[in-house]
């Protein structure tokens, strides 16, 4: 919907609200043109069920205004007597037409003076929740949005079961466009795994000025451009295109802001042809093989800080009971084909308690040559140790074709470690567009811009239109994981429109080692509970000054009140 349809779509709720309406406001003692005149009518309303003039805010803000609007309605057939149980479930089950019967079709009578208060302890905690729900969903979509780190692609910069509060506000919030959805859920109404949303209408994008631009090596929240759903229910899939604000949500650093030539050279982001300087909290990391000659151990690893690599056990003989405890703890077990069994587990191995219970009777492993991920500062430290003979960081040569890397042309030879270079563009900006840059421009012209693309012979035309040049509508980010060779970003699906932003991570309030292996495994990183995520240094907790005026407030609390009695 564009914003011409919109204005129509609005005139013609209008035209309806004034003929169900319009007797009532007389009956109320107002005018019948006020029901008419769009915002000051909801202003009149407001007065007329004795409700503060704020709430009239709440019916225009996307969302929100769907769980506003059948309270209104609620209210406004009870100022004019209608206060039974199916009166209420009429109004709202007829999404508000049960008014154009009162308006019409019964004796209207004014309750000027009725009671705003709820007549049960049910009414009461009923309104309760809906203006809890209306509160939270407004935080949640406005201001402050909960998000929980599910993949390592920002390891160790972000961990795996970091939760996070992602502030909207920051960069402007994005208004949402797509306004028939459940609040407080993004694209999956939980236990029946269907969308939370309506598809359409979409509303055309809107962001709220913000007081920050995006900078290059901020960590950003935004919606994977490239998404589509796939919901699952009775194993059928269901492929369909996303809304914008309805794609999966990702987390990365922008490495890339709107005017930047972008390039990667041995896995470093180049910027113009200078190599970018990342903030000191950020830890970038790369797959490395390791080599000893008495073979390289675990413990080694795991003293220098090293958790990205698998451990390798043997077992003669596994019991049934003994094989069904490791796989609960997430451990794979396979065939030895020389006897017995292989077992793998992550960095972290097996749990002693388990090993004890199950009276397991293992031996590690220990290759000459491993694998692991880890920086360039740990991996100076390991290479310092004795016992360790080589450490070379795996990185594909240059002039290499790596078909998944964007933008998926084998005449642009690059791969995730020598890359572009590639600009990326910025609004206002017009390019030469030709067949060799086509396929870099082609999704932003196409799916981000919506325009019609096609090609005759080494003619472009957009919109049907011969050109040689593309003018952008919107600014682009280049985002990347700190993992880079574990992390799905840019590299792979290409440019960050502006109107997929949704906004920047500012605190962790909570931190869960082993999130995904089960909640009997769960550990609390208290070292990380209540730290920020940008800022320099390493992080500190605030978690003991939030305890600390939590008692405080308690305890001041608490002499207050019995002051009082």
């Amino acid at each position: 919907m564009n914003s011409i349809q919109w204005l129509l779509c609005i005139g013609v709720i209008q035209v309806i609200h004034f003929l169900g309406t319009y007797k009532l406001y007389i009956a109320a003692g107002r005018k019948a043109w006020e029901a008419a005149i769009p915002v000051y009518n909801a202003v009149i309303l407001m007065k007329i069920i004795h409700r503060p003039a704020w709430w009239v805010i709440l019916l225009f803000i996307p969302v929100i205004n769907l769980l506003m609007f059948p309270v209104v309605w609620v209210e406004t057939i009870r100022s004019f007597g209608k206060n039974s149980l199916l009166d209420s479930w009429l109004v709202v089950l007829s999404l508000g037409f049960y008014i154009f019967y009162i308006n019409y079709g019964a004796p209207l009578q004014y309750i000027n003076d009725r009671d705003l208060n709820p007549g049960t302890a049910t009414g009461e905690w009923v309104s309760s929740i809906v203006f809890a729900v209306v509160a939270a969903s407004l935080v949640h979509a406005y201001f402050i949005q909960p998000f929980v780190i599910p993949t390592g692609s920002l390891e160790k910069t972000l961990l795996i079961g970091d939760f996070l509060l992602v502030s909207k506000f920051h960069y402007g919030a994005r208004v949402p466009m797509t306004p028939l959805a459940a609040p407080m859920v993004h694209d999956t109404l939980p236990i029946l795994g269907i969308p939370s949303y309506i598809k359409k209408p979409q509303l055309p994008y809107f962001r709220i000025p913000g007081f920050q631009k995006i900078k290059r090596n901020d960590i950003v929240v935004f919606s994977w451009p490239t998404d589509t759903v796939r919901f699952f229910r009775d194993d059928s899939k269901l492929h369909f295109k996303k809304p914008i604000d309805k794609k999966s949500n990702y987390v990365k650093r922008c490495v890339g802001v709107p005017g930047d030539a972008l390039s990667i050279v041995d896995g470093y982001v180049y910027i113009d042809g200078k190599q970018t300087q990342l903030p000191n909290r950020a830890k970038t990391q790369y797959t490395h093989t390791i080599y000893a000659q008495k073979g390289v151990s675990s413990r080694t690893l795991l003293e220098v800080g090293i958790t990205e690599f698998s451990r390798k056990y043997s077992a003669e003989a596994l019991t049934q009971t003994q094989a069904i405890a490791l796989q609960e703890n997430g451990i794979q077990i396979y065939n030895n084909p020389q006897g017995g069994y292989l077992i793998y587990t992550k960095s972290s191995g097996i749990a002693p308690e388990l090993i004890a219970s199950q009276r397991l009777a293992l031996s590690e492993i220990i290759d000459r040559e491993r694998m692991a991920t880890f920086t360039d500062a740990v991996a100076k430290t390991l290479a310092a140790k004795p016992e360790i003979d080589s450490i070379a960081k795996l990185l594909d040569i240059k002039g290499f074709y790596e078909a998944s890397v964007f933008p998926h042309d084998p005449s642009f030879a690059w791969n995730k470690d020598q890359y572009g270079s590639i600009y990326i563009p910025a609004k206002g900006d017009i390019i030469e567009l030709n067949i060799k840059n086509l396929s870099i421009y082609k999704e932003i012209i196409e799916n981000y811009e919506g325009n019609s693309l096609s090609v005759n012979g080494n003619e472009i035309l957009i919109n049907s239109i011969p050109t040689s040049q593309y003018t952008f509508n919107q600014d682009y980010y280049w985002m990347m994981g700190d993992n880079r060779h574990n992390s799905e970003d840019s590299r792979y699906w290409g440019f960050v429109p502006e109107d997929h932003i949704v906004g920047k991570p500012v605190f962790i309030w909570m931190s869960i080692d082993g999130i995904n292996d089960g909640i009997k495994n769960w550990k609390i990183r208290w070292d990380r509970v209540f730290t920020t995520v940008s800022g320099e240094g390493t992080p500190q907790s605030y978690f003991k000054w939030f305890l600390g005026v939590l008692v405080l407030w308690f305890g001041i609390d608490y002499f207050r009140k019995r002051k009082k009695a």
